[in-house]
């Protein structure tokens, strides 16, 4: 993405020679002759520089302060050029909310360089350390800036799935080459005139064409499933899935990472600001996000039509498999003083005509007859509650054993009901995401 030179300047002469030396292949430079265009642009832009003249009749120092209470959120360099040589003058400036002062006339050569320098601190003061890539705030600037062109464009919104989960099992380490492999996917894509970004640590952000973002979302989708097994260790592709280990995870069945893409264009749309991009963005990832496996979604032409959208309710169901009866009892008032609609079953049978439970929770049962482990098996292959969670409780003190059942989490009993209750809760919110 092209920085972008904003210099507010009444001067024909002085700015046109300013604009001459600052604009080049990366450096897009606006002039404005007056204060209201140069706010209109600022709000528009949210330039990556700012370059301030003493031509205008308000006071340098006033002015400053008014373009730096406009730009706090967005905090660009701001560079007052002056006539006066006076150091009163500079530090009226300088406190008022410039970054540098320049006395004119200024040597072209010194004036490009120091411009230059102001450019290249405030892309690394705005770029992710582990990729070099601009972070947040700079993309919401690309984004922004889309905004005010007429040119067709569109966004992909990339993320790699679970991997919060892979970062704990495998480390910081391979979390980070992880990240700076799909990264550099990414930009093989990517032409000049594109843009990468960052949205947060697993989520990258793209700009491109609109010609080329379905082909480029697709290629990402098979690049990516196509290096991942590299990043795992034998047993765990032998088995299919992660053990979580560690005092806050431990037992806990994860799946493998995943990338997840969406794509919108302003072909079909025309969004108002950021927030909206942002959100749309959002809602068709989430809707693209497939559990175990990479997938990409692309915004078409709207379809309207009556109760087209169907809303998800929440669902608040838990059922408990546990043959135990005073601990059946407690389960239940427990779970009903924290809000959750519980029934106690005490058999190992599945039940027929019930609501479906976002939550199972299983009791494995002995180690001979194994019936909690059985029951939690020919759930996950039941159409209807493939989707729900599995907790599987057991004295069997076989993590791998439990999980192969597809159980979510292994947790050996005896265990304390905080750390139930805790597991429940990132469970219901994870199922009705």
């Amino acid at each position: 993405m092209q920085s972008v030179t904003l210099i507010i300047d009444k001067r024909l002469e002085l700015s046109t020679k300013y604009k001459k030396l600052l604009e080049s292949e990366t450096n897009r430079v606006i002039v404005s002759k007056d204060l209201i265009t140069a706010i209109k642009i600022i709000q528009d832009k949210e330039p990556d520089l700012i370059i301030i003249s003493d031509s205008f009749d308000d006071d340098l120092s006033d002015f400053c302060r008014q373009v730096r209470a406009l730009t706090y959120n967005m905090r660009p360099v701001i560079v007052a050029t002056s006539k006066s040589a006076d150091i009163n003058d500079r530090i009226k400036v300088l406190e008022s909310g410039a970054d540098d002062f320049l006395s004119e006339p200024v040597n072209s050569d010194e004036f490009k360089i120091r411009m230059n320098a102001h450019l290249r601190r405030e892309y690394e003061s705005n770029t992710d350390t582990k990729e070099l890539l601009p972070n947040r705030n700079y993309s919401m600037r690309a984004i922004k800036r889309l905004l005010s062109t007429d040119e067709q464009w569109a966004i992909l919104y990339i993320s790699i799935e679970n991997f919060d989960m892979y970062k704990q099992a495998y480390t910081n380490l391979a979390s980070d080459k992880l990240l700076q492999t799909y990264g550099a996917i990414i930009k093989t894509t990517l032409g000049e005139n594109d843009y990468l970004g960052k949205i947060s640590e697993n989520i990258f952000l793209a700009i491109t064409d609109t010609y080329k973002a379905e082909k480029i979302a697709r290629f990402l989708i098979f690049a990516f499933d196509s290096v991942a097994s590299k990043f795992y260790a034998e047993h765990d592709l032998d088995r299919g899935y992660m053990i979580m280990q560690g005092d806050e995870s431990a037992g806990r069945r994860a799946d493998f990472v995943h990338s997840t893409i969406s794509v919108i264009t302003n072909e079909f749309t025309k969004y108002k600001d950021t927030a909206q991009i942002m959100n749309t963005l959002i809602q068709i990832h989430n809707m693209a996000d497939i559990q175990t496996r990479s997938n990409y979604l692309m915004e078409r032409p709207k379809i309207e039509g009556n109760d087209s959208v169907l809303t998800k309710d929440y669902n608040n169901k838990i059922m408990i498999f546990e043959p135990d009866e005073a601990l059946s009892v407690l389960l239940n008032t427990i779970l009903k003083l924290q809000g959750y609609d519980t029934e106690i079953i005490n058999h190992y049978d599945i039940p027929e005509e019930k609501e479906i439970p976002a939550l199972i929770i299983v009791d494995a049962g002995d180690l001979e007859k194994k019936n909690g482990l059985n029951l939690c098996y020919k759930l996950k292959q039941e159409e209807n509650y493939k989707n729900s969670k599995v907790i599987v409780t057991s004295i069997i003190h076989d993590k791998e054993l439990v999980l192969n059942t597809g159980a979510d989490l292994y947790l050996p009993k005896p265990y304390e009901i905080p750390s139930l209750i805790k597991w429940v809760n990132e469970f219901m919110r994870e199922f009705n995401i």
